[in-house]
Order: C-alpha cells, then sequence, then structure tokens
C-alpha cells in the first residue's frame, strides 16, 4: 500500500519539517504509513501551495486508488476513488488526476503516476529505506 502527500518537494519539507522523498518534476513525497497527517494540516499546508494526498492498494495487479487534492486551504479536486474492478475513467486514475492538478506532465505514453517516478516502489515502508 502506498499512503502518502505529495506536493512541490520544498514546500513540504517547509511545511512538514519532516523527511520527503524527491520525485519527478520537482515533486516530493511525505510517506505517511500510518495516516498521521490529518486534512487541518493539509488543509494549512496548502495556503503555501497545493497538496494531494493519494493512496493506492495494490496486490497482482489489481488495486484501488484514493486522491484528494488542497489548494488555499480548501478541497478543490476529490475525494476522488477507483474501486477495484473498475474501468479506469477516460480522465485517468485519481492519482494521475491530482497530480495533473498539481501540474505534473506526462510524456506520450506515459500517465502522471509514472512521470514522477511513483513507480518505483508500492509500499510506503520502501520510500522510507
Amino acid at each position: 500500500m502506498l499512503l502518502g502527500v505529495v506536493g512541490e518537494a520544498e514546500l513540504l519539507r517547509r511545511a512538514s519539517g519532516a523527511r520527503v522523498v524527491s520525485l519527478g518534476q520537482g515533486m516530493g513525497l511525505l510517506p505517511d504509513a500510518t495516516g498521521v497527517v490529518s486534512e487541518a494540516e493539509l488543509g494549512a499546508w496548502s495556503a503555501l501551495g497545493a497538496v494531494a494526498r493519494v493512496e493506492a492498494e495494490y496486490f497482482g495487479g489489481l488495486g484501488e486508488q484514493w486522491a484528494t487534492v488542497w489548494e488555499g486551504g480548501e478541497v478543490v479536486l476529490g475525494p476522488l476513488h477507483l474501486p477495484e474492478g473498475e474501468e479506469l475513467p477516460a480522465e485517468g486514475s485519481p492519482i494521475s488526476r491530482a497530480l495533473r492538478r498539481l501540474g505534473v506532465v506526462a510524456g506520450a505514453g506515459e500517465d502522471e503516476f509514472s512521470a514522477v517516478g511513483l513507480g518505483r516502489h508500492r509500499a510506503t515502508e520502501d520510500w522510507l529505506n
């Protein structure tokens, strides 16, 4: 399972004071394996710039995704959920849509999830090592 907060890497470092994993396109991931970052904190951090809580749970190629984006102290996208077994909508997965809202641009043949490198690890704990 992947659970964390994505946003501009420097914004997350300043707002959280925690270790942030660098992703592509200037984005960062604040792993949040226990879900301790509250919605109030995300709202406060989003005063500095857009942030997204993302969650993906996969096993054997099947799984679910959730994503919500905060900007200016408010939820501006979501919460989005793609249940297991449901067809991917034309606008993309919840996480790709959230990343797009954060300004991530996907190249030919990839989605935003791949473009920033979120596929490197599927488990939150692996991002911490």
